[in-house]
């Protein structure tokens, strides 16, 4: 079985798309929707889906994303474990291909795959155009948290995500990619299938991502001082947003340009951050 840990916060409509489209999928599967809201605004939405999906609705204690997914985590009864976003679409065909990659391969703990936009084609940012075991060298184009597939049991051996990473966390990115990163140097088999899509909101620039660019950026530069990257990587992470910077002020673009140095400051800042230990296993639930 696979587990599909929900963590959500704010959103109604978009989970009830999501689940429309995790009822299309032929494998078996359950949902456990880990609840950050305040308020009871989801209760309506459990009661007419519990029916239909093998569905766990938990309350979280704090609006925090690897918390919650750590939460659902420890609850997941599943061999395998995904964290698909509130707002994600699965294509049809999505679980079932996952199923049989990790049948295929017993070896195999963690699988990725690119975003899909909704229009078609990949979703914003860099991917990897080929599909094969995921390195320290090209973890930063394969891994995003929603498309994202572990073994339950590596993933609580690892700890799960690192709670001091992600949205509400001082390193507000990449705790996918550490997760990987540290699946890597447990001695674990990680691979990329670019054939693997999660469909997710294309969220182009806007004031909101320049806002939380510095953060994210913080993220990454942590990730990429944490574990043993080759310079060249680190130092493309370094240089892209400074010529991106350079080059929309040369056109006069300039919330291109603010966007560029906000990411260009938060990596520099997280590369230089004193380091956090690495997280510990974590136990299944009672």
């Amino acid at each position: 079985m696979i587990s599909l840990v929900v963590a959500t916060l704010g959103r109604v409509e978009e989970i009830g798309a999501l689940f429309d489209s995790l009822a299309m999928q032929d494998a078996t599967f359950e949902v456990i929707l880990v609840d950050q809201n305040p308020d009871a605004r989801l209760d309506v939405l459990v009661a007419d889906w519990a029916p239909r999906l093998s569905l766990r609705h938990l309350r979280a204690p704090r609006p925090h994303a690897n918390a919650a997914r750590n939460l659902g985590l420890r609850h997941a009864r599943g061999d395998l474990v995904a964290f698909p976003d509130d707002d994600c679409l699965m294509p049809p065909g999505t679980l079932a291909h996952v199923r049989a990659a990790f049948d295929m391969d017993p070896a195999l703990a963690a699988l990725t795959g690119p975003a899909a936009a909704p229009e078609g084609g990949l979703g914003s940012g860099r991917w990897n155009d080929k599909a094969g075991p995921i390195t320290l060298a090209n973890v930063w184009t394969s891994v995003i948290e929603f498309n994202l597939w572990l073994r339950r049991g590596a993933a609580l051996r690892l700890g799960g995500f690192d709670e001091g990473m992600g949205p509400g966390a001082r390193f507000g990115s990449a705790e996918g990619n550490d997760l990987v990163c540290r699946a890597l140097a447990a001695g674990m088999e990680a691979r990329y299938d670019p054939a693997l899509r999660v469909i997710h909101p294309d969220k182009r620039l806007t004031q909101e991502a320049v806002a939380r660019a510095q953060r994210y950026g913080l993220g990454l530069g942590f990730a990429l001082r944490r574990h043993p990257v080759p310079f060249s990587v680190r130092a493309a992470f370094l240089y892209r947003p400074l010529g991106g910077a350079l080059v929309s002020l040369a056109r006069g673009r300039v919330l291109h340009a603010r966007y560029y140095l906000a990411s260009l400051l938060g990596r520099a800042q997280g590369m230089l951050a004193s380091p956090l230990p690495w997280p510990a296993p974590l136990e299944p639930a009672p």
